[in-house]
């Protein structure tokens, strides 16, 4: 590269929050703005780096900062700097106030060594301060789709908390809704988004055909805000290899979920998995391993590390699995259990995967899209519930499980079981070949295209990440005339 273009380049900071569903996406997008020889520097907390460091490729265009972590100011043991390492709500507490403490030594690092723009999660809202003082852009982030954020919003206008099922009024499409948002949380994301509104823009992790024009417009419109789609962010990763190294160190093995994934027939196999911060309690997944079952389906299920097979006498697992369910499904290669984290993106990758049973976070829901596999939605908690009708309402390319309650959290008890017949109602609506199936698989394929050809050259997501360059370098250029 000649020195013209280096002197070019932008000085970006990164700043992820300290979840997966939130890291991941963004440190592909970062990865996304060093490919174009951009300066990017993401900032990060010890564990986290670590982590980063085997997943995205740095190199003198991609550089990791570290700041310390407060664990013992909130009392947590060294090196859990994630909410997906927390086991349990308390945890998820200090967790989150750790991230609360971390302004002080990235704020003092970016004064020392101000940039030309700052990426950062929403959920940081403190560096919308931070970017004006130093006079800068600032991009937010937030790991949901625009069609969410729309919801949201058209939510709040209506004050919609109180009912029990409703249809969003003011939207492009009539969304019904069978469950309310609590709402402190509703009251929650709106105060966040608010600060979203006052920055450059929104960096979305998507592309324009999944929330559509239509959405796009009437999120322009109605907010008087930028959104730029860039994604999708997982698709930078292309070989197997890649693929399996995205996020955390996984517990199973490339080479053994590949070799159970290449002895299954193609679109024969349902992977389900409800992220990081989803826990079922035991009776909920005693359903769905009824269910799974009953169904006839082959599966690779992801459960929480915790449940193993420390119990010699079985009685723990039973709480959780049908009996003699490992006996008649994983001994006899029917099914894999995963304890722990997943290669989730190489697991969708797999031509025998049919469909993905999912808790419609935004980072999981993209994933699926990427690769054309359609979806059985069960959100649980955040904006999930709106993800899940852009997939099924929307997009026509996934089932509802009938989940009805809304959650402010992944963990603990919930007051509605699904039952096991609602589950394997869906799992049979997409897995059995009929006619409905068909058409919600031959338009998660067309997605799929969409999705491939989004982030190729001349693609919207490709032609979004050179303007959105352009105009940063414009507003770098132009303060420096001032």
């Amino acid at each position: 590269m000649n020195m013209e273009g280096e002197e070019k380049a932008l000085k970006l900071y990164f700043i992820p929050y300290l979840a997966p569903g939130h890291m991941i996406p963004l440190c592909d997008i970062a990865t996304l703005f060093a490919s174009r020889r951009q300066h990017v520097t993401i900032i990060t907390t010890p564990s986290n780096a670590q982590i980063l460091r085997k997943s995205i490729p740095l190199n003198q265009h991609l550089l990791l900062q570290t700041v310390p972590f407060p664990s013992r100011e909130v009392g947590l043991p060294d090196g859990v700097e994630s909410l997906s390492s927390a086991t349990s709500p308390d945890n998820l507490a200090k967790i989150y106030q750790a991230t609360t403490l971390l302004r002080p030594p990235i704020q003092h690092f970016v004064e020392k060594h101000p940039p030309d723009c700052i990426v950062a999660d929403f959920l940081f809202p403190w560096v919308d301060e931070l970017a004006n003082k130093l006079r800068i852009p600032r991009l937010a982030f937030n790991g949901f789709s625009l069609f969410a954020i729309c919801a949201i919003e058209s939510v709040k206008a209506h004050s919609l908390y109180e009912y029990s099922s409703f249809v969003i009024p003011g939207l492009p499409h009539s969304i019904s809704m069978n469950a309310t948002p609590p709402k402190i949380m509703s009251e929650l994301l709106e105060a966040l988004l608010e600060t979203v509104f006052k920055s450059n823009g929104l960096i979305v992790n998507s592309f324009a055909e999944l929330d559509g024009e239509e959405y796009i417009k009437h999120y322009e419109e109605t907010t008087g805000h930028k959104a730029w789609h860039l994604g999708p962010a997982s698709l930078i990763r292309r070989t197997v290899q890649e693929k399996s190294e995205r996020g955390e160190r996984s517990v199973v093995s490339m080479h053994e979920c590949l070799s159970w994934l290449d002895s299954k027939r193609v679109n024969s196999v349902l992977y389900i998995c409800f992220g990081s911060l989803c826990h079922f309690e035991d009776k909920q997944l005693y359903e769905i391993s009824c269910a799974v079952e009953a169904s006839g389906q082959e599966f690779v299920w992801v459960v929480p590390e915790k449940k193993g097979k420390e119990d010699e006498s079985g009685e723990e697992k039973e709480k959780w699995l049908a009996k003699g369910f490992e006996e008649r499904n994983i001994e006899k290669n029917k099914g894999l259990i995963i304890r722990g984290w997943a290669p989730q993106v190489m697991i969708l990758s797999h031509p025998a995967v049919g469909a993905f049973m999912t808790h419609c976070g935004w980072n999981s829901t993209v994933e699926a899209v990427s690769v054309g596999v359609p979806m059985i939605t069960w959100p649980v908690h955040g904006e999930q519930f709106y993800n899940e009708k852009l997939i099924t309402q929307v997009r026509g390319i996934g089932v509802e499980v009938g989940a009805g309650e809304w959650s402010m959290m992944g963990f603990g008890e919930r007051e509605k079981i699904v039952s096991r017949e609602s589950i394997e109602k869906a799992v049979r609506r997409l897995m059995d070949g009929g006619d409905e199936a068909q058409k919600i698989r031959r338009s998660a394929l067309e997605f799929g295209d969409k999705a491939k050809l989004a982030v190729q050259e001349g693609g919207s997501s490709h032609k979004n990440i050179t303007v959105l360059i352009d105009e940063l370098i414009r507003l770098r250029d132009r303060k420096l005339l001032e």
